[in-house]
């Protein structure tokens, strides 16, 4: 048991240590060795965790799941159902993604599906979680009649063809306050999609 913790726990920090390298030199430029060089530590150990670069970009695309999953954590858990949606549209209709994830090494990730289908697999299995996580507290809220939607999936999934749109558009906006307005409203017709605005 704790040697697979150790484990687990040395991986982790390799691919922490990748991502900072994508992040500052681009996903394309990152190499093992310059991993091995921020961490002061022989390449050879982290082919021993890791067998290749594209073994390393599939530890970083679920390390993009895990950061992503806190939109839906935190204080999250001691709202009720209502408010908890709220809060969830909120987040996701924020600048929090940015916090949790650099964009330029999620987008040079993401480009890598239109090349190989094992990454092309490993994000919708990303993006299906996501929606999954949205999905079960949008169910939860229709249960209790706090929503009034048809089909929850299919408004999940409009909601998410929103999010992945705005952000895909709001990358080419400067303008804080343009950027800030756009979201707003990006968010509020959410809201109306669920008859919470």
């Amino acid at each position: 048991m704790g040697r697979k913790s150790l484990k687990d726990a040395r991986r982790k920090e390799i691919i922490r240590a990748f991502y900072k390298v994508a992040k500052k030199e681009g996903l394309e430029n990152a190499s093992l060795a310059k991993v091995a060089r921020l961490m002061d530590i022989h390449p050879s150990l982290i082919i021993h965790y890791f067998r290749s670069k594209e073994d390393l970009i599939f530890g970083l695309i679920e390390y993009i799941l895990e950061r992503y999953k806190l939109i839906y954590k935190a204080e999250n858990s001691t709202l009720d159902t209502k408010e908890r949606l709220v809060k969830i549209v909120g987040n996701l209709f924020s600048r929090k993604w940015n916090t949790l994830f650099d964009d330029g090494v999620f987008y040079s990730c993401y480009a890598l599906i239109f090349r190989d289908k094992k990454v092309q697999a490993h994000y919708k299995t990303l993006h299906d979680s996501l929606r999954e996580l949205f999905s079960s507290t949008l169910k939860e809220a229709k249960q209790e009649g706090l929503v009034n939607v048809q089909d929850v999936e299919a408004t999940s999934d409009l909601i998410f063809i929103m999010v992945e749109g705005a952000y895909y558009y709001l990358g080419l906006i400067n303008d804080k306050n343009e950027y800030q307005g756009k979201l707003k409203q990006y968010e509020q017709e959410a809201l109306r999609l669920l008859g919470l605005n």
